[in-house]
């Protein structure tokens, strides 16, 4: 590896082919050396879960000057995890995972195995990015993208990270983005999540859908507002998930 540029690990949990992380390579190419160690399929949803029941293999698909591309039969996280421990000679400057096919805003952030990639990262002390598109679509077009992606991840190459802190990008679905707004995570949840696919002779089979109902849909802070407005929303979000302000009263309740 060439020591001399910075080392940029890339994954994802739409696979290793999905547009989206191909994309993300090239736009990212600049800025240093890049591994890839992706999916061999699509494994979204997969959070931070890990592959404990088998063993995990990866194969090389490419390598060039600059780039080198694994695949992995593991999750998103096993991918970050595998390759920090069985493939890099040096610790990565960068995590960055994406450019995932759909908007990991509000809390999505929990579901998504992009975001997987990027809280293994931070735990890791590695500053750590995900990039997303709001568009499911596997031909989407990632082209506004680009300037923003390469700019942001330069900016955390020069400045890092707080410790234990991570980025959630997300990017409105038009070639017209009308600038960048750091955001809160959008207060809301998920609704009508299951539409049944019954069988001949079993009606209990059900297909995972559903409708994100944002709490607070006027609040021009958070990340659903952004987007729906044509910003690219980032979330700095932390992976301490210590609820700071309620500790006093939980200590109340068990020491009177």
């Amino acid at each position: 590896m060439e020591n001399e540029k910075p080392l940029i690990l890339v994954s994802n949990d739409d696979g290793v082919m999905a547009k989206g992380i191909n994309e993300l390579v090239k736009f990212l190419r600049p800025l240093g050396e890049i591994v890839v160690m992706a999916p061999d399929s699509p494994r979204s949803g997969s959070g931070c879960a890990l592959t404990v029941t088998q063993p995990v293999h990866y194969q090389l698909v490419k390598k060039e000057v600059g780039l080198t591309v694994y695949k992995c039969s593991g999750t998103p996280t096993d991918c970050i995890k595998l390759a920090r421990n069985t493939v890099l000679d040096r610790t990565p400057d960068l995590v960055v995972g994406g450019i995932n096919h759909g908007d990991n805003s509000a809390t999505n952030v929990h579901y998504s195995g992009t975001m997987g990639v990027v809280i293994e990262g931070c735990v890791n002390g590695i500053p750590s990015i995900g990039f997303s598109l709001c568009n499911h679509e596997p031909d989407a077009d990632f082209d506004a993208a680009g300037p923003y992606i390469r700019n942001i991840a330069a900016m955390v190459l020069e400045k890092g990270l707080p410790p234990l802190t991570c980025l959630n990008v997300n990017f409105p679905d038009t070639a017209d983005i009308k600038g960048v707004k750091v955001c809160e995570q959008a207060k809301g949840r998920w609704i009508n999540e299951w539409a049944a696919c019954p069988r001949l002779t079993d009606s209990n089979y059900f297909w995972l859908t559903g409708e994100f109902t944002d709490h607070e849909p006027e609040n021009e802070k958070n990340d659903h507002w952004a987007l729906a407005n044509g910003y690219v929303a980032i979330t700095p979000t932390t992976v301490d998930l210590t609820a700071y302000g309620f500790m006093d009263e939980l200590n109340k309740w068990f020491n009177k």
